[in-house]
């Protein structure tokens, strides 16, 4: 039997929050009505940031997690998308934007990780990036 993480086990909290038996407020939520708890929760970890408190911090990102999951969870009950389709289209961004870990690209610098980053940023919302990880 294979061990449940915790990250299967928040899917299945989900899973139970909105379904039949589930909690009505969670339920009725729209992205649209998250947007106060999103901002509010994205002030409370820049202050837990600015303060240095690692606690606090470890909470406020449970916090923006939860708005992660509440809007793949809204989504996905309207057949746009879910939470693993969000992962997808992260784990793809992040090898895309990292070339000189994933497809063999050489820097120099931080510098120029940053100059190629905002080049393949550019490239994709232009349009004209592929899903290859090979851009250079």
């Amino acid at each position: 039997m294979k061990k449940q993480t915790k990250f299967s086990e928040l899917k299945n909290i989900f899973e139970i929050l909105h379904g039949p038996d589930g909690c009505l407020w969670d339920k009725e939520q729209t992205h649209k009505t998250l947007i106060p708890y999103l901002r509010q929760e994205a002030r409370e970890l820049i202050s837990a940031i600015n303060d240095n408190d690692y606690a606090q911090m470890k909470e406020e990102l449970g916090d923006l997690l939860i708005q992660v999951m509440f809007h793949s969870q809204i989504a996905s009950k309207k057949g746009k998308f879910n939470i693993e389709d969000v992962l997808e289209v992260l784990i793809a961004k992040l090898k895309r934007r990292h070339p000189h870990v994933f497809s063999g690209v050489k820097v120099k610098s931080s510098r120029e990780i940053i100059k190629n980053w905002n080049k393949i940023k550019i490239q994709e919302k232009a349009g004209t990036q592929s899903l290859k990880t090979n851009y250079f």
